[in-house]
C-alpha cells in the first residue's frame, strides 16, 4: 500500500472525502430547490422503512436539508471520520460507518416509538450519529484518563456525553439519534458488538480489491493501510 497510502499531511482520508462527496451529491438537490419541497427520499423515516425502502438505514447520513448543517456535517466528516480512519484503516473504517449507521438507525427506530409518546422526535439525518459512535469506541478504549474540553480537564469517559449536549445546539441536529450513536459506539468499544471485528489479514486482503483498490489511485486522498505495522510506519514518516 506504500504508493496509495501516500499523501500530503494535511490531505483527507479517503474514505472520508467519499463520505463527504455522498454527503455532497445527496444533499445539494433539496437545498437548491426553491421554497418547501418534498422531504428527502434518503431520510430515517419509520413509515418508509415500514414500506421496504431499507436503504434509508444507511442513506440518512448523508442527508443535510440546509447549508448551515451541511458545513457542520463536513467538519464533522473531516474531524472525526477522518480521525477514526487514520486509527483503524480505510476499510475498517468503510465497514464500521455502515454497521455504526444501521444500528444508530435500528436503536433510533426503537427508541422513538417510546420518545414520541412524551415529545417530539426529530428525523435522524446527517453523519453525526456515526461520529458520536466512533467517539464512543474512541474514549472507551483511550488509555488516556482525563481530556481537555473548552480548556477544562474532564474525565475522558465524560467527553461524549458533553459533547453531546453540545450537539443539542446544531441546527436540525436530533438528540435521540445522536444519542443512539453513542450508545453502539459504546456498545462496540466494551466489546459486546465483537462480531463486527474482523482480523487484520482480511482487511489487508481486501485492500487489493475493488473499490479499496481505486480509492489508492486517486491523487491526494490519503488512503490508509489496514495493516497496523504500515500504518504505524506511515504515521511516523
Amino acid at each position: 500500500a506504500g504508493g496509495g497510502a501516500a499523501g500530503g499531511g494535511r490531505s483527507l482520508p479517503a474514505a472520508a472525502a467519499f463520505t463527504l462527496l455522498l454527503s455532497l451529491g445527496a444533499s445539494t438537490p433539496g437545498l437548491l430547490r426553491d421554497g418547501p419541497g418534498p422531504r428527502s427520499a434518503a431520510s430515517l423515516r419509520p413509515d418508509e422503512l415500514r414500506a421496504g425502502e431499507v436503504h434509508r438505514l444507511v442513506t440518512y447520513i448523508f442527508i443535510y436539508e440546509d447549508l448551515i448543517s451541511l458545513i457542520c456535517g463536513a467538519i464533522i466528516i473531516w474531524y472525526f471520520a477522518g480521525s477514526f480512519e487514520k486509527n483503524v484503516g480505510t476499510v475498517k473504517h468503510c465497514f464500521l460507518t455502515i454497521a455504526f449507521a444501521i444500528l444508530s438507525a435500528l436503536l433510533y427506530l426503537l427508541l422513538g416509538t417510546i420518545v414520541s409518546r412524551v415529545s417530539e422526535v426529530e428525523d435522524a439525518k446527517g453523519f453525526m450519529p456515526v461520529a458520536f459512535a466512533t467517539l464512543g469506541v474512541s474514549t472507551t478504549r483511550s488509555r488516556v484518563k482525563r481530556a481537555l474540553v473548552l480548556g477544562v480537564r474532564v474525565p475522558v469517559v465524560l467527553v461524549p456525553w458533553l459533547m453531546l449536549c453540545i450537539a443539542w445546539f446544531i441546527p436540525h441536529s436530533s438528540l435521540l439519534s445522536n444519542l443512539c450513536g453513542l450508545l453502539a459506539g459504546i456498545a462496540y468499544g466494551l466489546g459486546y458488538c465483537f462480531c463486527l471485528d474482523f482480523p487484520e489479514s482480511v482487511g489487508c486482503k481486501l485492500d487489493r480489491v475493488f473499490p479499496f483498490s481505486l480509492l489508492k489511485r486517486i491523487p491526494g486522498l490519503k488512503y490508509i493501510p489496514s495493516s497496523s505495522a504500515e500504518r504505524r510506519a506511515f504515521e511516523s514518516s
